[in-house]
């Protein structure tokens, strides 16, 4: 605050409850992420988090996509937060954990949460290795873009590998 002409000028600070539920997978979804070394790269991840600012709730997936219960920093934008995880992370990864990783999908998927549903969605990525013995990554993907109500042509959801 400071003082103006004999007045006082408060600043209003930004305050967010919002909820993000972001998913991403590997470059033409290829199995790189093994589970030998997840912890460290979920570990990696926080630390991006927590330099911005950000809190994490869980991160967690499979060998072929990851899935982050974050809130942002109200200076940050979603998209611009994605791409600087993946940025940041990319080389990393490569360097000391998965060889055969190729690099992130272009794009992501992100659904705002209510707060009353971050302990269910902590559980749901907890359990992934569960959950995908029964549910590809690709429908899981197309069933949480449904259930959010986001139109989507299948054709574009994913990368195609050329040979």
């Amino acid at each position: 605050m400071g003082i103006k002409q004999g007045r006082i000028n408060y600043i209003m600070g930004s305050y967010t409850q919002i909820i993000y539920h972001i998913v991403f997978g590997t470059k033409y979804r290829v199995p790189a992420l093994h589970q030998n070394y997840q912890r460290e790269l979920y570990q990696y991840i926080w630390g991006i988090l927590r330099n911005k600012k950000c809190t994490l709730y869980k991160i967690g997936g499979v060998e072929d996509h990851i899935h982050v219960l974050s809130s942002l920093h109200p200076n940050l934008a979603l998209a611009d937060f994605v791409k600087d995880i993946k940025r940041n992370s990319t080389r990393t990864i490569k360097e000391n954990w998965f060889p055969s990783f190729q690099g992130w999908q272009v794009g992501y998927a992100a659904f705002t949460q209510n707060l009353s549903d971050k302990e269910r969605l902590a559980d749901y990525i907890a359990n992934q290795k569960d959950h995908h013995q029964k549910m590809s990554f690709k429908q899981e993907y197309i069933t949480l873009l449904k259930q959010h109500k986001i139109e989507f042509e299948e054709k574009y959801l994913f990368e195609k590998e050329f040979t």
